[in-house]
């Protein structure tokens, strides 16, 4: 199921997206269902039958944190000088950073390469604290497509990774939340203005999505709506003004936006 969610006349709801392509792209019979309420709880159509023309997409959830991983495909890992680590590399994304599809990536003033990363996105659906590999089924509400946009200039003079991945519009997510998707069958992929720039397997991760959240929520309680960033493959490249991104899923969706400069 594709959970979204969208704003249309000034109003913001969720809803099931239907008739989409089984890529995950949308075609002229795409049509949004409306829910009642939260997504997360029990799912109550409220009537609507939308076009997805009709609506504007955004971000499928707004969560409290979004845990991130590095160096998770080892080809990235080489691309620049680095050792695969032994367990999982995690850093905190802000949730001010999230954008939706159709939203633009926003240069900043402070940085002169900033750069694209490709990533399955993971949402967390239960409250959850130490989950033992075997049951991690049990607390993924679903996937989604993610961009982990850094500034690889100040990720290099600052040591650490605050501020080059913190600044607002730099976590991109969407479309929506695929509840039903196996992961080892997804193809991820980045194109920029049209251009191949990333392409992996997901089975490609050094720590699958199991090893992930289990050790993520060994050190911290993860709730409803987290979003775990689950590393980006080989061939990140830098954004420029005017640029079109977008990050697709086989089965997930495309995840599109635009570049603009500060100013």
């Amino acid at each position: 199921m594709r959970i979204c969610r969208f704003a249309v006349d000034e109003e913001i709801g969720y809803g099931v997206v239907h008739g989409a392509e089984e890529s995950g792209e949308i075609g002229p019979d795409t049509v949004v269902a409306g829910l009642a309420g939260h997504p997360l709880g029990e799912l109550v159509p409220d009537g609507r039958i939308l076009p997805i023309a009709d609506v504007r997409l955004l971000a499928p959830v707004i969560p409290s944190k979004v845990v991130a991983v590095g160096r998770n495909y080892a080809a990235h890992a080489s691309e620049f000088g680095n050792e695969v680590p032994s367990e999982p590399m995690i850093f905190l994304k802000p949730s001010s950073g999230v954008i939706g599809p159709g939203e633009s990536i926003v240069l900043p003033w402070q940085s002169t390469q900033v750069e694209h990363e490709a990533e399955l996105a993971v949402v967390i659906g239960r409250l959850c604290r130490d989950v033992p590999r075997d049951r991690v089924e049990e607390v993924i509400w679903g996937y989604t497509c993610a961009n982990d946009v850094t500034a690889r200039d100040l990720q290099r003079s600052d040591g650490q990774w605050s501020r080059a991945k913190g600044f607002d519009t730099f976590c991109p997510l969407g479309p929506w939340v695929q509840t039903e998707f196996r992961v080892a069958d997804g193809i991820l992929a980045c194109h920029v203005n049209g251009a191949l720039r990333q392409q992996a397997d997901l089975t490609e991760m050094v720590f699958d999505v199991p090893a992930l959240i289990e050790a993520i929520s060994a050190v911290m309680t993860l709730v409803p709506g987290d979003v775990i960033l689950t590393g980006t493959p080989a061939g990140v490249g830098a954004l420029q003004e005017a640029d079109t991104v977008t990050v697709s899923i086989d089965g997930l969706g495309l995840l599109t936006n635009r570049v603009v400069d500060r100013g």
